[in-house]
């Protein structure tokens, strides 16, 4: 497997593991392995695709594992709660 491959491959891979340092090296290795813009966008959205069905399948284990009745998602800070009551999600 060439270099452009395995880099095309690592972006991927940042990605997935949401590492932006890693990223931009692996951005920046494909491009000196002479990968294309294109390649490089189309190894992101296919990342991004991966990333997003397998938070999906999370969603849905977590789903069954709690005999579901999750519901609607709760914002992070209701307008009756103010943030210093919430300080993990609102600062």
């Amino acid at each position: 497997m060439d270099t452009k491959i395995k880099e095309l491959i690592a972006i991927g891979a940042s990605i997935g593991a949401g590492c932006e340092p890693c990223l931009k090296v692996h951005i920046g290795g494909a491009k000196g392995a002479g990968a294309t813009e294109e390649e490089i966008r189309i190894a992101v959205r296919v990342s991004q695709a991966v990333r997003k069905g397998a938070a999906s399948k999370m969603d849905e284990a977590a789903e069954r594992m709690l005999g579901g009745g999750l519901g609607e998602e709760e914002p992070c800070c209701p307008a009756s709660e103010p943030a210093p009551e919430r300080p993990s999600c609102c600062g």
